[in-house]
């Protein structure tokens, strides 16, 4: 028996591909998305992850193993998808990873060129397989999860800062330059959420001492959610927002205002 309970028609008879699927906000997503009706491919690098989630959303969803940052997986990841669920629709590229909060100075070339390599480099990846699919079907919508750290920066986070504001810059580019093809692209960018990142962005122990310092920087008073994000994400996959594209919609509780 699934634990999702197909509640809604939003995404009804839509493919999507949702990537860093396996725990957090993507979860959330691929959660969010099959109780409107869609099909998803729950990609992540953890394998046992994906499988879990997938499990638990019933027929409606596949788990596929893969390293986000390599041409030959994410090739095999639009094939098989397509091949499974049918011809995708909509993408979101939500795989991301951080380094530890420190001084800029400590972090190492092999955590910078891993960020790169996942938070980047995979979009750049999943995005020249799937637009031609994309574009060949009449249209569909890329969602890119950037950050907050991409407008509003913390420090002892630069490079990753620099990687989030590369996504959420690209997104407006791609937007631009995909439009022509009914393409849609857009960019959620969350605040600090409840997540198994939260400790590496903070920087210190995960107490509630330490948390209430930075819930003490976010207007509303709380982190992010899952939730959160997949109701955005839902929103801008939806047709409801047809008329919508190169747009970072930071989910932040007022953060970067």
């Amino acid at each position: 028996m699934s634990e999702v309970e197909r509640g809604g028609t939003r995404l009804a008879d839509k493919v999507a591909i949702v990537t860093g699927a396996g725990g957090g906000f993507g979860e959330g997503i691929a959660r969010r998305f099959v109780a409107e009706g869609a099909r998803v491919a729950v990609v992540d690098l953890r394998g046992e992850a994906a499988e879990r989630v997938a499990a638990s959303l019933g027929g409606a969803a596949i788990a596929l193993q893969a390293d986000v940052g390599s041409p030959q997986d994410v090739a095999r990841v639009v094939a098989e998808a397509r091949e499974r669920l049918g011809t995708p629709g909509i993408l979101v590229n939500n795989a991301g990873i951080a380094h530890r909060n420190k001084p800029l100075l400590e972090v190492t070339e092999e955590e910078f060129d891993r960020m790169f390599r996942v938070n980047v480099k995979s979009i750049f990846l999943f995005v020249n397989e799937i637009a031609p699919i994309l574009r060949d079907a009449g249209g569909g919508v890329i969602l890119n999860v950037g950050s907050t750290a991409g407008i509003r920066p913390r420090p002892g986070l630069t490079w990753y800062n620099a990687t989030k504001g590369a996504v959420n810059l690209v997104s407006k580019s791609l937007a631009v330059e995909l439009a022509p093809w009914r393409i849609r692209v857009n960019c959620i960018s969350p605040v600090m959420g409840e997540t198994g990142l939260l400790e590496t962005f903070m920087g210190v122990p995960d107490t509630p001492e330490n948390r209430a310092k930075f819930i003490g920087t976010i207007p509303l008073g709380r982190m992010s959610r899952p939730s959160d994000i997949a109701n955005a994400a839902l929103y801008l996959a939806s047709d409801e927002a047809e008329f919508i594209t190169g747009v970072d919609f930071p989910v932040d509780g007022g953060r970067t205002v």
